[in-house]
């Protein structure tokens, strides 16, 4: 069985998914009552599940009337997908931007999983055992090279 953090995730993509705008607007106590959690856990999986370099941008508002909005960033159009992904790649990348992108194009049906994977094994930081900046800047020409041969299709 999957574990909370996996329902609430797939349940508020599923949401976003049917709303015509594209987001969602939850009250984190009523998401709460609803999983039978605590509200703590439904910040968990906004703040690792939900993140801008996952394709995500989320609002909140504190207060009585509170609410958290997340929304999907839509990539760039197939003509300036290239220069969008040079931009953010640029001369280095961490680990984790370098997955949440992977990720990102994983969800707009950019990559394949199969090509998502093989991305992910082949940046990750254990395949590249360097000292950074070395392994950062390694791994931005890895994705590039990996980006541009398989965009080019």
């Amino acid at each position: 069985m999957r574990n909370i953090s996996d329902i609430i995730e797939k349940y508020l993509k599923s949401m976003m998914h049917e709303s015509p705008s594209g987001a969602v607007e939850i009250q984190r106590n009523d998401l709460a009552d609803k999983f039978s959690c605590v509200p703590s856990q439904i910040n968990y999986v906004i703040s690792t599940r939900f993140t801008l370099e996952k394709g995500y941008l989320v609002e909140s508002k504190r207060g009585g009337g509170g609410y958290i909005r997340i929304r999907r960033v839509e990539l760039p159009g197939p003509m300036s997908l290239h220069t969008h992904l040079h931009q953010t790649i640029g001369s280095e990348i961490g680990q984790a931007a370098a997955e949440g992108l992977i990720y990102q194009l994983e969800e707009a049906k950019v990559l394949t999983p199969r090509e998502a994977n093989l991305m992910r094994a082949a940046v990750s930081r254990e395949v590249l055992a360097l000292k950074l900046p070395y392994r950062d800047q390694i791994r931005a020409n890895i994705m590039k090279a990996m980006l541009i041969s398989l965009l080019s299709r």
